[in-house]
């Protein structure tokens, strides 16, 4: 049994907003499947960590569902700033059963245990919010966060966590999430949402504080899942 992570798949096989129209990520779809056949086994689990489908309502990802849950693995999928489909998680949950879709859950308020690790996170939110209506939605995803982190290490799990917002950026950090993160002795963080060289030459991987960060966006990754140990 082996842990994966990775984020922002962008699927789009209900709705006309293909990725390939950008460098790089020309036939991404079969290079995603083919990279996953390889690596993922049934038994593993993989962490979607946001920006996962551009459809604009639940029933709009079916195709896009029906390609995650017949990839290998259990995937756990994490709220992206552009999923806008997103609703509650019992909404969520029930569309997911109804549809016969039997290796995705929802990583929303809650974890997950695989391979005796705790699997929390939630999608954060800008780490230089500024505005009112931006620190509000920041401190809910912070205590979102919490939510996820706080019953698994009440039960000794050792927490792994994964955002799509990057909690440090540009030497920028968010001090709403990070503070989080090490009130529970998280010791690895992975995020997304960014993408292209630029940008990803700005997102801080490595070490800092005690914390390990990684940027897992798919483009990044070369369109293959990470292993998170």
């Amino acid at each position: 049994m082996a842990v994966y992570t990775i984020a922002d798949l962008h699927l789009s096989f209900g709705t006309d907003k293909p990725m390939d129209v950008f460098r790089g990520w020309e036939n991404y779809t079969e290079r995603l499947e083919a990279n996953w056949q390889k690596l993922v086994e049934e038994e593993d689990t993989v962490v979607i960590a946001g920006d996962i489908s551009w459809a604009m309502s639940l029933t709009e990802t079916k195709k896009d569902f029906t390609f995650l849950d017949k990839l290998p693995g259990k995937k756990l999928l994490v709220k992206g700033n552009h999923d806008y489909w997103w609703t509650t998680k019992a909404k969520m949950d029930k569309y997911i059963e109804e549809e016969g879709f039997t290796t995705l859950s929802i990583l929303h308020n809650n974890f997950y245990i695989a391979d005796g690790l705790a699997l929390c996170g939630s999608r954060g939110w800008f780490y230089d919010a500024e505005t009112d209506a931006d620190m509000k939605v920041l401190k809910r995803e912070a205590g979102r966060l919490g939510m996820s982190l706080e019953p698994a290490v009440k039960a000794g799990f050792e927490p792994l966590v994964f955002l799509h917002y990057p909690p440090i950026y540009n030497d920028t950090e968010c001090k709403e999430i990070t503070d989080v993160l090490h009130q529970f002795g998280v010791r690895k963080c992975f995020y997304g949402h960014i993408h292209g060289g630029n940008a990803a030459r700005r997102a801080f991987i490595g070490e800092k504080d005690g914390i390990s960060y990684r940027l897992v966006a798919c483009d990044h990754l070369g369109f293959m899942p990470l292993a998170v140990l």
